[in-house]
């Protein structure tokens, strides 16, 4: 045990979205965290071993020690898993990709050390939600991310004609998400469902070299053939 008094710090670590060089997107801050944190709370083992020896080749694998968060972990492991913050180590969050917390299984992390008055320090790395916003042209002043949409049929129709008329009415950009290899059956939906003059972004790889982001009207969708399948995709809808 290292300290009886002094918490250690969790600190957000994000990660690169997919393929690339992570010196492309993510700042030295990143590296310099890595290099001090030994014990780390991630998604997946194998993945994080990866990205962290893609920031910090030097970085010894022996010395990390990782506790797995997915949906398959129990409530009660929760707090053991952020015992080393408790005893005086810091500790790393990793989300399987982009930033911990945001659409991620880490934020019940994040409220188990406020909960427990460990400082928490997120750092900055690429989020697919707000860079797709970016770059969107849409309304930065006002918008709501949904994650995942009704699988159901009918259920998810009737859930883009209520984004689409809160966007109208409160001129407020809707952002959600799918499944990748659901993404092209999505898409599909949304042509046939929303009014013609409602824009729509699909930001898809984003900051990878496949990136592609477009903002359209579905009038214009209709007429466009795009392969998004097994690609993560942001989908951003807005009636003007």
């Amino acid at each position: 045990m290292k300290s009886n008094t002094v918490l250690g710090k969790l600190y957000l670590i994000p990660t690169t979205m997919g393929d690339c060089d992570p010196m492309d997107v993510l700042p030295q801050t990143i590296k310099r965290s890595i290099d001090l944190i030994d014990y780390y709370i991630v998604e997946n083992d194998k993945t994080a071993r990866k990205s962290i020896k893609e920031v910090d080749p030097e970085k010894k694998q022996s010395e990390l020690k990782l506790f797995v968060l997915n949906k398959h972990t129990e409530t009660k492991e929760h707090l053991e898993f952020i015992k080393p913050l408790l005893e005086g180590y810091n500790m790393g969050l990793m989300s399987e990709a982009g930033c911990p917390g945001v659409a991620d299984p880490g934020a019940v992390i994040v409220k188990l050390a406020h909960e427990k008055g460990i400082q928490v320090i997120p750092l900055v790395g690429p989020s697919s939600i707000l860079l797709a916003m970016m770059a969107s042209g849409m309304n930065g002043q006002s918008f709501t991310f949904h994650g995942y949409l009704p699988i159901e049929k009918d259920e998810k129709k009737a859930s883009f004609k209520t984004l689409e008329r809160v966007s109208f009415e409160k001129n407020q950009s809707q952002i959600f998400i799918e499944t990748p290899y659901r993404n092209n059956k999505l898409l599909e939906d949304l042509v046939q469902t929303l009014h013609p003059e409602t824009h729509l972004c699909i930001a898809t790889d984003i900051t990878l070299p496949t990136e592609y982001i477009k903002t359209k009207k579905i009038a214009a969708w209709k007429k466009e053939t795009i392969d998004l399948h097994k690609r993560p995709t942001i989908f951003i809808i807005h009636k003007m």
